[in-house]
């Protein structure tokens, strides 16, 4: 039975807005003397809603992402599961060692040194001074601090400041460990270090509340996944999923909406595309290794001779993924189904786009950049690293032999 460590019901989180300082309360009368309602309605308009009825449960030694455009309400949710700020409505209930990295200096007294931070934090978890020290040079040596680390962290630059932030709670072993997205301060090696540690943490059996705009990282460590959206929860659910639908909804607000100019309707129109066959809720994401079948409709206008049609699949790159054609159709007025059936599509998790067009003696009739892209959200089977997962999405089914034959286990 899976025990819930983390859980929040109805949490909402309303903030004042920044506001001019009040020249004094006899302006403020003489304001609402000369005009009430426009009083009253900038006392509505001073407040908003960061977070507004979230409601979720984390369990023990699950991995959580938290995603979702800047100002959605990311922080807000993190900040209130890590008791830094009160909710407005409902409560939340955490139970285990908190280790929280929210934001650059959090916990850190900036007159102490690296040395008496990292004590003072591992006190404040509930550490030994004999488990501290044990963890102490582990700690010194990920961060890179050697040199400074009896340094008052006030002298600190921003990345080393998060070095030793995220070097003291990853590995002063807290049961639940709460991220913000602070490792952006960090160069490059030290972020791919830092993913390492946190694969390590969620490896260990400890839960893990990530909040990221990568969306690599998050696909890589994260098990489940919450989308927020103006403070709601719009999408919950297996990591590969929620982060291609968001990926998804990302590139459309790009492209306005994802609708293309493909020029008046003469000849004929690709109308819509659809998944079939395959296990998914959604007729455009695909969720098997296993066969389906891509459905295209398309109206026709006018008698086709020398029909050329084509289909590509390009991932969220635009890169060529597959293409295939067929000549010499004749087709005559009418609504038509192109379709394909496939014994599986081996590609990594993700987004894709269909592209699909239709030639008559080399005119134009119509070409489509389906809408809306079809999210990959198979299960991955690919390298742990993301420089090594590569282009395709292959169970392996791996054994071990000696050279007498026996096989080894283990």
């Amino acid at each position: 039975m899976d025990t819930a460590v983390i859980r929040g019901e109805g949490l909402g989180k309303r903030y004042r807005r920044g506001l001019a300082v009040d020249p004094g309360l006899r302006h403020a009368l003489e304001r609402f003397v000369k005009s009430p309602m426009a009083a009253f309605r900038r006392a509505k308009e001073e407040t908003f809603w960061a977070l507004k009825d979230v409601s979720l449960q984390v369990n023990e030694g699950e991995v959580l992402g938290l995603i979702g455009r800047n100002g959605a309400g990311k922080t807000t949710l993190l900040k209130i599961l890590s008791r830094i700020t009160k909710p407005t409505t409902g409560w939340a209930e955490i139970h285990g060692r908190v280790g929280s990295l929210l934001e650059v200096g959090t916990g850190f007294h900036p007159e102490l040194t690296g040395r008496e931070n990292t004590f003072l934090s591992g006190a404040i978890l509930g550490m030994s001074k004999r488990e501290i020290e044990r963890k102490f040079d582990e700690i010194v040596a990920f961060a890179e601090l050697e040199k400074f680390i009896d340094t008052p962290v006030k002298h600190y630059s921003s990345g080393m400041y998060v070095r030793l932030a995220f070097g003291v709670a990853a590995h002063l072993e807290p049961e639940i460990l709460l991220v913000d997205e602070v490792l952006a301060v960090g160069d490059l090696n030290f972020q791919k270090k830092c993913l390492g540690k946190m694969g390590d943490v969620a490896r260990a059996g400890r839960t893990v509340v990530l909040v990221s705009h990568q969306m690599n990282q998050i696909r890589r460590l994260a098990q489940r996944v919450v989308w927020i959206d103006s403070g709601e929860i719009r999408q919950d659910g297996p990591a590969h999923k929620v982060v291609s639908a968001y990926e998804d909804a990302m590139a459309r607000g790009e492209a306005n909406g994802g609708e293309q100019d493909r020029g008046r309707e003469i000849g004929g129109r690709f109308l819509s595309w659809e998944i079939a066959g395959a296990e998914t809720e959604d007729l455009h994401t695909l969720g098997t290794l296993g066969a389906f079948t891509i459905r295209f409709k398309a109206r026709i206008n006018r008698r086709v001779e020398l029909g050329h049609h084509g289909i590509a699949l390009f991932n969220n790159d635009g890169q060529l993924m597959w293409g295939h054609a067929h000549d010499a159709l004749e087709l005559q007025p009418g609504e038509f189904e192109f379709s394909y059936a496939f014994p599986y599509l081996p590609v990594r998790p993700g987004l894709y786009s269909w592209r699909v067009s239709l030639y008559d003696s080399g005119d134009l009739i119509d070409s489509w950049d389906c809408a809306p892209q079809m999210i990959v959200a198979t299960e991955p089977f690919g390298h742990f690293k993301d420089e090594w997962v590569g282009l395709f999405n292959l169970p392996t089914d791996f054994r071990l032999t000696r050279q007498n034959g026996d096989g080894i286990t283990g």
